[in-house]
Order: structure tokens, then sequence, then C-alpha cells
């Protein structure tokens, strides 16, 4: 029986979901969501957090400050929380209420930027803002996740190490492509690794990390609208773009068969599913990495006006509907 006394101490890192008997391809999702902070992402804070404390530009009385579209803001506010630190996340209109409610709820403060940047993106103003407040007083400290080597060396050192225990004969691994912490972090170590693995990057459709054009994206968690300073595509094999209403359509098969995940999730299943359909004549064995679960998008991606209004009446089928998301 686990005993623990600060939530970091807790991490679910052995779970996967075989998702043949759902899709017809042979995948295995690894989840990431089972931790106190709900996501993949309290890795990447925890090993950013130590070095800075290590570093000493954290100490009593220090401030965290960062940009967020989410599950990084709910960490980093579990984190503060358990160390005594202060935490103000910077977000935009993207970011789910649920998400919102958990980082205040854990005392922090979420501050929402009502306007995008010159170019129509959200990134951009909000690491404004963060440069605004670091340079408005000296006890905020800014982690900067799209920089900071902290952010892939957590995904080095434990999640890929952790599927090569599972997977000694893994051939191809699918990650989300986000600030691209988990993706590098994951591809430098299987780079390494004794045996050829080829590492697929799932990004969103709109995103500008892999030099595509801009575009809307409503769901929070894959795609930028700045490329990522961390991305080294010499370790990425290839690269899937996915829309956003296929996102949508693996979330909801994905509910119906009683596994709820969050929108990154449903973006990775998508891209790589298909990628699969397109090689089922090799005999490969697949991971991807399912980054969060589906509560926090209960408002949005299960919602079904949330959906029609963005994506149109015909989003999702009367039989593609779960129980939970249809309107009263």
């Amino acid at each position: 029986m686990p005993v623990i006394s600060v939530p970091l101490d807790f991490n679910e890192e052995e779970l996967y979901v075989d998702l043949r008997s759902t899709f017809g391809q042979p995948l295995f999702l690894k989840c990431e969501g089972f931790n106190f902070a709900g996501s993949i992402k309290l890795k990447a804070a925890a090993e950013m957090v130590e070095a800075a404390e290590r570093e000493g530009a954290l100490m009593p009385g220090s401030v965290l400050v960062e940009s967020s579209s989410g599950n990084l803001g709910v960490a980093l506010s579990m984190i503060a929380a358990s160390k005594g630190y202060g935490f103000v996340c910077v977000t935009d209109p993207r970011c789910n209420l649920s998400s919102r409610r958990m980082m205040e709820a854990l005392g922090s403060q979420v501050h929402i930027i009502a306007e995008p940047d010159t170019h129509g993106g959200w990134l951009g103003a909000r690491i404004d803002y963060v440069r605004a407040l670091c340079a408005s007083d000296d006890r905020y400290v800014w982690l900067n996740q799209y920089t900071n080597p902290g952010n892939w060396k957590a995904h080095y050192r434990t999640t890929a190490p952790a599927i090569a225990r599972q997977f000694p004969d893994l051939d191809v691994l699918f990650v989300g492509a986000g600030t691209t912490g988990t993706l590098m972090g994951c591809a430098r170590y299987f780079w390494e690794w004794h045996r050829r693995v080829r590492v697929i990057a799932v990004d969103s459709v709109g995103s500008v990390t892999f030099g595509g054009p801009p575009g809307r994206r409503m769901i929070p968690g894959l795609g930028t609208s700045v490329r990522p300073a961390l991305l080294d595509e010499s370790y990425v094999d290839e690269v899937i773009q996915v829309e956003e209403a296929d996102t949508v359509r693996a979330c909801h098969r994905l509910a119906r068969s009683g596994f709820l995940f969050g929108g990154s999730t449903g973006t990775v299943v998508s891209g790589a599913t298909d990628w699969l359909a397109r090689h089922e004549d090799r005999d490969l064995t697949a991971v991807a990495i399912a980054p969060d679960l589906g509560e926090r998008y209960l408002d949005t991606i299960y919602q079904t006006n949330w959906l029609q209004d963005l994506y149109g009446e015909e989003i999702l089928s009367a039989d593609e509907l779960t129980a939970g998301s249809r309107s009263a």
C-alpha cells in the first residue's frame, strides 16, 4: 500500500490500454494522467522546479509564473502549494474552466490574456505578459517551459525508459507535440537505444510547430503559434497533423468504450491509428502517449453545444455521441 506525504510522490507509470478492440489497430496507449496533477506535465514541472531550487533561482518568498494552456499550470499549482511558493498562471480563453478552477483551488492566481498578439497567436501575448510581470518584481521566477531543458530531460529520464522496459521490441512511438518536451525527451532516448525505433510526432492542424500555416485551434494541449525552441527535427522520423474534428471523433470513440481521455490524447490516437492503417501490412509494436484524462474537457469536447457551435451540426453523428454529451 503506497503511503505518501507530498503529492509528487505518487505517479502511476506502468498503465497501458490496448486499443486494438476499439480501433482495430495494434496500438498500446500509455496513460499519464494518474497522478495528483492529472497529466504528464507533472514530470516536467517537478524537473524544472527542482533544477531552479538547486540553482538558487527559487527561494522562500519566490512566486512562480508560467504560461500554460492548462495542464502545466495545474501541475505547478500543486507543486507550489506543497512547497510553499506562490504561483501565477498566464493563460488564454481556450484554457478549460475546470483547469482554471483547479489552479485557483490550489491557491494559485490565474491571469487570462484578453487579446492575441499582432500575428493572431495567443502564445506570444502570454509570453509578453510573463516577461512584463517578471520585469516588475524580482520575486517572480519564470521557469519557461518553452526553452527549459528540464522539460525534455524529465521524459528522457522517466517516460521513455518506462516504455522501453515494457516494450523491448518497440517499433514505433507516437508522441503529441506541444512545447515538444515529451517528444524531444523520448526521441533523444530512443535515438540512443540499442534498436531502431521510429518516433512520429503528432500535431494539430493550424499549429506552426513544424512549419505549417497558422490556423484556428480551440482544443488546448497540442500545437503552438510559435515554433518551440526545444524542437530538434533531426530526432523526428515523421510528422502527422490531425484536424480537430478528428480529435473529437477519436475522443468520443474512446468514451464509447469507457475510456474518457483528453483532447491531446484524441489527437495522438487519431494520428496513430490513421498511420497504422496505412502500414497494416507490417507486424508492428506501437505505443502512443496519452498526456491526460478527460474530466477537464466535459464542458468542451464532450459537450454537444460547444462542439456544434465550433465545428457544425455534423461534427458527430447521433450514434457517435456519448450519453453524457447529449444536450438536455
